[in-house]
């Protein structure tokens, strides 16, 4: 029996990082499935550009974030499991759709938790925004809206 020698005489490679035998490619439901999660994480994290300091409409864009970013994870996550049960690889992006979900979440969540806690800080300042005309009156909003943090979490006044 001849020796498996590759062409020149030359050992073929073991296969990628040394293993004995490559994983085969995962199916192409499990490629399109990634896609799609990555996508609406994309879309989770491009839910939050649109974000605006008025009270009822930044509420419905960072719910409408966190749900993007769920759902994206969830499909990343069902993906990477669904190509381990069949023994295949991991499709490609999956990881990193399901770290853009992880962000989207957690910045999502934390935007929900200020509006949840200084909600009507941020609904005044957004209000005085809008009327302001001059740099002078956003300055003022500024001021009055630092002001009413302060003495929502406690901190003493500021010269």
């Amino acid at each position: 029996m001849p020796p498996a020698h590759g062409p020149g005489g030359k050992k073929s490679p073991a296969g990628a990082g040394g293993k004995a035998a490559a994983m085969p490619p995962p199916e192409p439901a499990l490629q399109h499935r990634v896609l799609a999660a990555l996508i609406v994480a994309l879309l989770s994290l491009a839910g939050l550009l649109g974000f605006n300091i008025e009270a009822q409409r930044a509420v419905l864009v960072i719910v409408y974030s966190l749900l993007a970013g769920a759902t994206a994870l969830w499909l990343a996550l069902t993906a990477m499991r669904r190509a381990r049960r069949s023994r295949t690889a991991r499709p490609r992006g999956s990881v990193a759709a399901a770290v853009i979900a992880g962000v989207g979440i957690g910045l999502a969540g934390v935007m929900l938790m200020a509006f949840g806690l200084f909600g009507r800080q941020l609904s005044d300042y957004g209000r005085c925004l809008s009327s302001a005309n001059t740099i002078t009156a956003s300055q003022s909003c500024y001021s009055r809206f630092s002001h009413a943090l302060d003495r929502e979490i406690g901190l003493p006044g500021r010269g």
